[in-house]
């Protein structure tokens, strides 16, 4: 490979004609009275390929290396066999050759577009470099002051349309005091067309809404790509203002095949529902049965729905008017039910009746049932090798309500190679889940629901079974009931009011002797547990289309255990005269606490191959009554490759207590009631390798935080959390790491180093940076961590 590389970093331009010159490099030089962030912008929209009609031949490794394997096939005419696999035609690229028309054109296209982002006094000019059959571009811009908007007017004979126009002003993307951009009149075009399609107006269109500006009467834009004709005039009056500004009248016009016909309101006619449609089907099939409902008419060779559930779950009704929210949300709401693969909903103008639209509804089924198998390698700190295997079963349509029911068996082994010694099994677990969940709130009383809401109720049984070899094993059953749905677009809400999770706990003698009973906190922590109660979480997420610069996470969830079980725990009290009661059935004490998290991110796109993501955590449990910590599996750790990564897992804190025992280096467990965390991650792309089928990514990232015990620990002194002591305890850790994207899942290797560590005492608040010694072996192999894991941490 590097031969190769150095063979084609030699010239190019040897085939080339004597009048011919081999296009090396083009670049786009932005001034003008706007900020760089948008002189970047605007760099990069001009240098696409739709404004750039000619781009030079891509380098790799500073070579045309694919312009040199493409003459090395076609010119040199090289063949065998390992020619032959070289030169296939992923690998080759012809020369470009310049081409001084296609700069002319690329510079009116770049004019042309800078005019249509408000740019109006905008030049272009380019200049050429040419030396040894190899030519370069530069594209000097000059943006001149862009025109911002000043009076927004409307122009609408149709009365009725002027209203709804009206009452959504406040949503209009047209501003005083914005800058005038064509997309932005575009995008406005679209939106007042869906604004007034959904009120019923059907047949409404585009090309109905024109624009003009200042006391030009004339449309400008109807045609989008060039709507500069007439300008000259208000180039004339605004040269000499500060700022150059223009306004905007909306014209809004009747239909075309008559001035004085108004546009109209369709309403839905009949409703024609085809549950089981093939993919090549004719509604026209005369072997389709029939069964007219109240407000749909089923039409089907076989009843894949309840017709009571698929009439609920198709929002539109006769009588009611045209809306294409509501073709929306008709459409989402049954895809969100899973029975379907394909939904078309079309509308036919009623023969019988103007103005009505008779609805045709397509469903296309998907296969009831659904198995599969996933494969897990992982490796972490603490063991070498782990491996995994699950099977999945789905129903999506049980009994024909859109029920689906799921089962799921999973198992999987942690590995280890002591020194000397061959694989030893370090942990093994197993277990499995069954779950139903119905497409609606299963509750005796009816809610009403949102065309969006997308109302799940579940119901969830699972038994797990962990055992760390020589140490533990863990027996845990966990059942759950409760409601998911979306409230809007961006929030979405899960609420269980019952949970109950039973964690049976049996110790190895040894490991109880030796490390357990030493530790009074860890002690209980290992103490079987009853965990019931509820929970509610809000997630907020608005990463869409409409989001595309930069969007926001986030996720607040409240769990409390012991209210209900309580509850039984009396009345059993009082049915036996205080003989027997749930503790004393089960043998388990039952886990009283309340416990809150909040989780905020927020991501930033910067340019095509760039970004940033932020994250702020806090997450606080406090037991109560006679429990006096939290359960273990509800306790907070820090560290591990999802968290601050210069410390490897449950190794961080509490607050700033170190365990040096060497129990602790080889079962590192530290656990808290209190947890804060902060990170920032920088996150670029570098290459993309076998024919963009892998990205190779990677990340510089700063993580901070720690966890800390509510109440006083005397086993372990600094655990305890005091605001004073905040700065103090927080551990910072930096970093970088590499991502191999797969598209559909992505391996990530990080490498964190502490900045600031809680409880190193060479520093009173713990900077830790004058002890790096990067030349150091046995440095880095201590205080570098390295960190492998599946997804994004955050």
């Amino acid at each position: 490979m590097a031969a190769l590389l150095l063979l084609a970093a030699c010239s190019n331009t040897k085939y080339l004609q004597k009048d011919q010159s081999l296009y090396i490099s083009s670049k786009v030089n932005v001034k003008g009275e706007i900020l760089n962030s948008e002189k970047q912008d605007l760099k990069n929209a001009l240098s696409s390929k739709s404004l750039m009609t000619q781009q030079p031949n891509k380098k790799l490794l500073n070579t045309r290396i694919k312009v040199w394997l493409y003459n090395q096939k076609y010119n040199e005419k090289k063949s065998n066999w390992f020619w032959n696999i070289v030169l296939s035609k992923r690998n080759l690229e012809a020369p470009v050759i310049y081409d001084s028309a296609k700069t002319r054109e690329s510079a009116t296209r770049m004019t042309s577009y800078l005019h249509n982002q408000g740019f109006f006094y905008a030049t272009v000019t380019s200049e050429q470099k040419e030396a040894r059959h190899k030519t370069s571009v530069t594209y000097n811009v000059a943006t001149g002051r862009n025109f911002v908007m000043d009076k927004i007017t409307y122009n609408v004979s149709d009365t009725a349309i002027l209203d709804i126009v009206k009452a959504n002003q406040q949503l209009s993307l047209l501003q005083k005091g914005m800058p005038y951009k064509s997309s932005t009149l575009s995008s406005e075009r679209e939106r007042l067309m869906r604004l007034i399609r959904d009120a019923g107006y059907y047949k409404f269109n585009r090309d109905a809404i024109e624009y003009t500006v200042d006391t030009i009467n004339k449309a400008l834009f109807r045609n989008t790509l060039n709507p500069f004709e007439g300008f000259v005039n208000i180039f004339n009056e605004n040269k000499g203002r500060e700022k150059s500004t223009m306004d905007v009248e909306v014209i809004i016009k009747n239909p075309e095949d008559s001035s004085n016909a108004l546009w109209h309101k369709y309403h839905i006619g009949r409703i024609y529902a085809y549950p089981d449609f093939p993919l090549n089907g004719t509604p026209n099939d005369t072997s389709l049965k029939e069964d007219v409902r109240k407000y749909i008419t089923v039409r089907s060779h076989q009843e894949i729905l309840k017709p009571r559930i698929l009439s609920r779950s198709i929002l539109l009704r006769p009588g009611e008017t045209y809306s294409m929210q509501q073709y929306n949300n008709t459409v989402n709401k049954l895809y969100d039910l899973g029975v379907w693969q394909f939904v078309t909903l079309q509308y036919k103008e009623n023969k019988d009746s103007s103005n009505v639209l008779d609805a045709y509804l397509f469903l296309t089924p998907r296969k009831k049932q659904e198995m599969g198998v996933n494969f897990e390698l992982s490796n972490s700190s603490d063991y070498l090798l782990g491996s995994g295997i699950s099977i999945n079963y789905k129903h999506i349509n049980l009994a024909r309500s859109a029920t689906q029911l799921g089962l799921t068996i999973h198992t999987g082994i942690e590995l280890i190679q002591p020194s000397n010694q061959g694989w030893q099994v370090q942990a093994k677990e197993f277990g499995g889940e069954v779950s139903l969940s119905w497409p609606r709130f299963a509750l005796p009383f009816r809610i009403k629901q949102a065309g969006r809401s997308n109302v799940k109720t579940r119901l969830t049984l699972g038994a797990n079974y962990l055992s760390r070899v020589e140490k533990f094993d863990i027996k845990s059953i966990n059942a759950s009931y409760g409601y998911d749905w979306n409230e809007t677009l961006y929030k979405r809400w899960i609420v269980k009011p019952f949970t109950l999770n039973y964690v049976g706990v049996t110790l190895n003698q040894e490991f109880r002797d030796s490390t357990v009973d030493k530790n009074p906190y860890l002690k209980r922590s290992f103490e079987p547990a009853l965990i019931g109660g509820e929970s509610v979480s809000f997630i907020f997420s608005n990463n869409d289309i409409l989001h595309q610069r930069h969007y926001t996470y986030f996720r607040i969830n409240i769990e409390e255990s012991g209210l209900w079980l309580n509850g039984i725990n009396s009345a059993l009290n009082g049915i036996s005269g205080k003989k027997t009661n749930l503790e004393t059935l089960t043998d388990v004490g039952i886990s009283n606490f309340v416990k809150v998290e909040l989780d905020y991110r927020h991501y930033w796109k910067l340019g095509i191959h760039s970004g940033v993501a932020t994250r702020a955590y806090a997450g606080v449990g406090i037991p109560y009554s006679y429990s006096q910590v939290l359960p273990y599996v509800r306790q907070f750790t820090a560290g591990g490759p999802n968290s601050i990564r210069a410390w490897r897992l449950r190794t961080l804190g509490p607050g700033s207590y170190k365990d040096y025992s060497t129990t602790a280096q080889i079962f590192p467990d530290q656990t808290g009631d209190l947890k804060l965390e902060g990170n920032v991650e920088y996150r670029f792309d570098l290459l993309r390798m076998f024919g963009g089928t892998i990205n190779l990514k990677g990340a510089t990232f700063l993580d901070m935080g720690n966890i800390w015990m509510v109440n006083k620990d005397p086993d372990r002194p600094g655990s305890e959390f005091h605001l004073n002591q905040l700065y103090h305890d927080l551990a910072i850790g930096t970093g970088a790491g590499l991502r191999l994207d797969f598209s559909f899942f992505l391996i990530r290797m990080d490498w964190g180093i502490p900045l600031k560590v809680p409880y190193y005492t060479g520093n009173s608040n713990g900077w830790y940076l004058k002890e790096w010694d990067l030349g150091s072996g046995k440095w880095r192999r201590e205080n570098i961590i390295w960190n492998v894991a599946i997804g994004y941490p955050f």
